[in-house]
């Protein structure tokens, strides 16, 4: 693809992320010397929705690019701009998009942020999810009774993925089996554990809480959470929880006490919808499952007892003696929104408010299952747990177009298919709503607890590439338990399979190239805070560069075997590249040549900006 002017918003071209209002900052654009005479370039706002420029001035012209640099006031909170980039064949704009001949959407623009920025340790992180009754048993959880409302499996059994049985299936994995299995994650580079909800509910899944005070004593009670943070903590893993924000489960001490009392204040934690056909009470439920009721975030009560201040449940789990690192929110796309009402921003940003207060240094990631642009703006949310943006596309180009009952819940029967154009357009288009800090707090999940497994349906030879791409563009890196000795499961439900612990000596291989990217990952500066910039977008590669200052790394990835060469100047120090994974061949004139589908990595010099 043709070099064209670039922006993002890593150090490299904003001054600061994170300013106060009413504070100036720097903005740069870099433009290759071959696009053209420019003869001015403007950095364009739009602060109270009426048009400002600010002109730019040229500050180097280096390694085959000029780079100009313009002054930005942030006056809004949620500040807009892109550049105008004049030249003898007119007037070109630059967004978060791409670059347009005509005048763009203010909703494309680039956006910088006045709100409290997520912890400085959120973009090194990489993320490893377990779903606490299928990761571990410890000794003592044969000793813990099995519940009425479960269907007992030993260990080795296959998972139920449909049927009445699906929810109850119980395994007993416990919080103390995780303590137990700590060397494992270290062992893979782990930085950071996510933990699906830990709370006492009805099923395996425990989304249906009955309380949010204790852990359940299934997975061993407060003392076992208390122990697997402090172990974690040990080894410099961080531990954030699961908590659901839209509903509780029916069976909650507060949906009982609803139902009981018709005055009590709880009655006005829930919607109501008078009575059901057998005269019983009715009431709005998450998707209709009447054993999640929805919350109604009108209750200042609820609020209070939930997510507001240091006696809420939002911050008991992150204040001594637990100490945890943070929230992954459940259900945040659908949380205080039903018909005409929307809480959505008062629910995220009291939630951050409260986390703030008790602890600053925590993390909050919010499930958003599409586009995400509209609620991660960066005033709550810092990241979010979202498909539309990278796994859906990865998948649809590097899964085999098989016919599948299960897509992301899309009413398809076969696999859809990308090509890596259309992979690139949908990354483009889903991130460019979101301050480029909310996107390197973003999960790039292949799979998780909700999903098939990637490798089921994944071309041949298609992992690496797959992994290696989450490893590699903005985002913190997701790995589901058993991803990495290669599970399979055909939809969320079979994919919650027991890890093999007694055969996990057979998948060495996949154990091997998953410690091996994150390595890759956690070696390198750039994959964590470098900027992107797309070299070469073709049917069958995505090639890109993420940059810093200090280095840059360049990723191949590949779906077939091909030759491509860089455009001139498209990165400097292309003759001292340094193979840092993979065998893709990078000759000095800049011809890539790969075989097979291939995911590869060098290491290039940092960006010079000025001569």
């Amino acid at each position: 693809m043709p070099l064209l002017p670039h922006h993002d918003g890593s150090a490299l071209y904003v001054s600061n992320d994170s300013p106060e209002l009413d504070e100036l900052i720097r903005v740069r654009v870099r433009i290759p010397v071959g696009f053209g005479p420019v003869t001015r370039v403007h950095a364009r706002s739009n602060p109270n929705h009426e048009p400002r420029f600010n002109e730019a001035e040229r500050i180097a012209r280096v390694d085959g690019w000029e780079w100009w640099e313009a002054e930005v006031l942030v006056e809004n909170p949620e500040h807009g701009y892109r550049f105008m980039i004049t030249t003898d064949q007119g007037i070109r704009w630059l967004n978060a998009t791409g670059l347009h001949t005509a005048e763009p959407l203010d909703a494309e623009d680039f956006l910088v942020v006045t709100h409290a920025p997520a912890p400085s340790w959120a973009p090194s992180q990489v993320m490893y999810e377990i779903f606490p009754d299928r990761f571990a048993r410890s000794a003592a959880a044969d000793d813990h009774p099995t519940p009425k409302w479960a269907v007992p499996a030993a260990w080795t059994d296959p998972v139920v993925d449909r049927g009445p049985h699906t929810p109850l299936q119980f395994y007993g994995g416990d919080l103390d089996g995780i303590v137990e299995r700590l060397d494992h994650l270290e062992r893979l580079g782990i930085t950071l554990l996510y933990l699906t909800p830990f709370f006492p509910g009805a099923s395996n899944h425990r989304y249906n809480a009955t309380s949010f005070w204790e852990v359940d004593p299934l997975l061993g009670g407060d003392d076992a959470l208390i122990r697997l943070v402090e172990a974690a903590h040990a080894r410099g893993i961080r531990v954030i929880g699961d908590l659901t924000s839209n509903h509780s489960g029916s069976e909650h001490e507060w949906f009982q006490t609803a139902l009981s009392d018709e005055n009590s204040v709880e009655r006005d934690f829930y919607y109501w919808l008078g009575e059901d056909d057998e005269g019983d009470p009715d009431y709005v439920a998450w998707l209709g499952e009447k054993s999640l009721p929805k919350f109604n975030w009108n209750s200042t009560e609820l609020r209070r007892r939930f997510i507001q201040g240091p006696d809420s449940v939002v911050a008991k789990w992150l204040l001594p003696p637990f100490n945890l690192d943070g929230w992954r929110i459940d259900v945040a796309n659908m949380t205080g929104r039903y018909l005409e009402q929307d809480l959505n921003a008062v629910v995220r940003r009291t939630i951050r408010q409260t986390m703030i207060e008790v602890n600053p240094d925590t993390i909050l990631i919010a499930e958003s299952t599409n586009d995400a642009s509209g609620d991660f703006r960066g005033d709550a949310w810092h990241g979010a747990m979202t498909y539309a943006s990278f796994t859906r596309p990865v998948w649809g180009w590097l899964s085999q177009p098989v016919a599948t009952p299960w897509y992301f819940g899309l009413p398809t029967e076969t696999m859809p298919t990308y090509s890596g154009v259309e992979v690139h357009d949908a990354y483009v288009r889903f991130t460019a709503g979101m301050p480029w800090r909310v996107r390197a707090a973003t999960m790039n999940a292949l799979d998780t607890h909700d999903t098939a497994r990637f490798a089921t349906l994944a071309r041949e030879a298609a992992v690496p590439v797959a992994a290696g791409l989450s490893m590699t563009l903005p985002g913190i890196p997701v790995v589901f338990a058993g991803d990495e000795l290669g599970l399979t499961g055909m939809d969320g439900e079979d994919s919650r399979t027991p890890m093999p612990w007694a055969t996990i000596d057979e998948h060495d291989e996949t154990m091997t190239l998953y410690r091996e990217l994150i390595a890759l990952r956690n070696a390198h500066p750039a994959l964590s805070s470098g900027g992107l910039r797309w070299l070469v977008v073709d049917d069958e590669a995505l090639v890109f560069i993420r940059e810093a200052a200090g280095e840059s790394v360049l990723v191949v990835a590949t779906r077939s075997s091909l030759q491509m060469e860089l455009e001139p100047n498209a990165v400097a120090g292309i003759g001292s590249a340094k193979r840092l994974f993979g065998d893709t061949v990078i000759e000095p004139s800049g011809k890539i040549q790969a075989t097979g589908p291939s995911f590869s990595a060098y290491l290039l010099p940092g960006v010079r900006i000025a001569a």
